[in-house]
């Protein structure tokens, strides 16, 4: 009798664990991550952009108990990248770290294989890297209001170096001539190194270079900083103005730095990534990893990050536009 009764009680567990599993969210909830996580960065390796999000991807291996793997699909300003990611299973299992230009491509480029906005479900912004607008120390100028005084009176004259036409050195330059009331004159270049490198040789005057590559330079006095692009002072640089306070109300040009994925992705995934982030680069050997690089942690909902991504995109697109620039 005790043996007859057992097993019909068991079938009835199994048969409602069955019937759970395979309800609309809770499968997702009890076995993600089931295998590896490809994180696809659409930047080139030992870029700013794929060091931090390698960084994630190791914190996240560690507490996820999965490997999460950086896939480097560099080309077309991160579109080819972001289209893998848009056309991919939304599972979870294949995600998109973005910087600032998937925010600008969709106004410098005719076209894109994907909606920036519907095809993607954001996750979390995890850190913003400032741009610092630097000079070669041979400018006679030591801080932000001199600089603009020197330029109004050279218009078109003091040379700024560009990694091309719609590269984040360029928008942060031609958004500066904007606001300050001064005309610099862009060289470009093909990339953002080979623009520092025309900077630290004084074949040009200026840059705006991301925290994390011009740090060293600032260091060793090849390179003079003048002011930060954040919106606040950095905390790993509290003693440099923002260029906001130094001379230029309201300026700001630091990149956003966070992951998606595919759009329909299940919410419940999109949470559990979502905490997973703010957990890695809440540990204290990341925090002091990332104030090392010059990048500052900046964690947020994925209704936030969606929110942000969108003001950037109307932000940087009136800038575009104005300058009438397009990219083929």
């Amino acid at each position: 009798m005790i043996e007859v009764a057992i097993k019909p009680h068991r079938a009835l567990i199994f048969a409602l664990a069955a019937f759970v599993g395979h309800l609309p969210g809770a499968s997702p909830a009890q076995s993600y991550p089931a295998k590896t996580v490809r994180m696809v960065v659409p930047f080139a390796p030992a870029g700013g952009t794929d060091v931090i999000a390698r960084r994630l991807a190791a914190d996240m291996t560690e507490s996820l108990k999965r490997q999460v793997v950086v896939d480097n699909r560099a080309g077309a300003n991160g579109i080819i990248g972001s289209e893998i990611v848009a056309r991919a299973p939304a599972d979870g299992y294949t995600l998109l770290f973005v910087s600032s230009p998937h925010a600008v491509n969709p106004s410098l480029y005719a076209k894109l294989p994907y909606d920036t906005l519907r095809d993607f479900a954001p996750i979390a912004m995890v850190a913003s890297s400032p741009y610092i607008l630097v000079i070669h120390p041979a400018l006679p100028v030591r801080n932000v209001k001199e600089f603009i005084a020197l330029a109004k009176s050279r218009p078109d004259q003091i040379n700024y170096a560009s990694g091309g036409s719609g590269s984040s050195a360029h928008l942060a330059t031609e958004l500066f001539n904007q606001m300050a009331g001064v005309k610099l004159r862009e060289i470009p270049f093909k990339g953002a190194g080979p623009a520092l490198i025309a900077t630290l040789s004084g074949e040009v005057a200026v840059d705006f270079g991301n925290a994390l590559t011009v740090k060293p330079h600032m260091q060793a006095g090849r390179l003079r900083a003048l002011g930060i692009a954040s919106p606040k002072r950095s905390e790993s640089f509290p003693d440099l103005p923002t260029i906001a306070e130094a001379g230029v109300p309201g300026y700001r040009a630091d990149a956003m730095l966070g992951f998606l994925a595919p759009a329909n992705t299940p919410r419940i995934i999109i949470d559990f990534l979502n905490a997973e982030a703010h957990k890695a680069m809440r540990r204290p050997d990341t925090v002091e990893a990332m104030r090392g690089m010059a990048v500052d942690i900046e964690l947020s909902t994925p209704e936030e990050f969606g929110r942000l991504i969108e003001s950037e995109m109307q932000r940087w697109g009136k800038l575009v536009r104005a300058l009438n620039l397009k990219a083929e």
